[in-house]
């Protein structure tokens, strides 16, 4: 019994002094990537996005700062209006570019001398450019005929968005760790100059599995 309490209290000092400790600062750099396809019909929306970032620990595990990066994305679909007389197919192409600025704050929780689990709650801006292209195509059946046209525009946009997503950091040694996010939790709103496809508010809640992220940081150990 001496033995286990010896052992527990040896693990418990171990876990307090793995903590991170306060004005501990940090550069990172996350590499993001989201996908989003459905089987049944010609729809794929992808962004991929790039955000060093630089923080501080202001208690304890628990870090504040901000990313500065880039985000491109591409939106593509086909879809087929009415039937019988017309039919009305429509296929669009939309590609953005925006600067990303994204305050954050994070809470580790220790899982061993190397190993955190975190949460992080995050407020991205995004201030960028849209790229639209379509094609739509008419064709009449009791004429036997077919018209095409071309519409495209470039637009400006800015949004603003919060979002909760949860990870691991592993620590290779006192200054680098690895760190992975899998899923994300949040809310965006998206608002254009012009009217256009893309204006109006994207909800986004729920897990969704098909947002990774990847980083690794640099600590300036004390």
């Amino acid at each position: 019994m001496k033995k286990l309490l010896i052992a527990g209290a040896a693990v418990l000092y171990s876990l307090s002094n793995a903590q991170i400790k306060t004005g501990t600062v940090y550069i990172s750099g996350q590499v993001n990537y989201i996908k989003t396809e459905t089987s049944n019909t010609d729809f794929s929306d992808q962004t991929f996005k790039i955000i060093p970032a630089a923080g501080v620990f202001i208690a304890p595990n628990l870090a504040i700062g901000t990313g500065l990066g880039y985000t491109i994305g591409k939106l593509d679909y086909t879809e087929t209006l009415g039937g019988g007389f017309l039919t009305t197919i429509i296929n669009y192409s939309g590609k953005t570019s925006a600067v990303t600025v994204a305050p954050f704050v994070r809470k580790y929780w220790t899982l061993s001398e190397k190993l955190y689990f975190f949460g992080q709650l995050q407020i991205p801006l995004e201030f960028g450019k849209i790229n639209q292209h379509a094609l739509i195509t008419n064709i009449y059946d009791s004429a036997g005929s077919v018209d095409q046209q071309t519409t495209a525009y470039d637009n400006k946009y800015t949004s603003i968005g919060i979002n909760v997503k949860p990870g691991f950091d592993y620590f290779l040694n006192k200054n680098w760790s690895v760190e992975a996010s899998i899923g994300e939790f949040g809310y965006k709103n998206i608002k254009s100059r012009d009217m256009d496809p893309r204006d109006g508010k994207n909800y986004d809640f729920g897990l969704n599995l098909s947002a990774v992220s990847f980083g690794v940081k640099y600590v300036f150990a004390k």
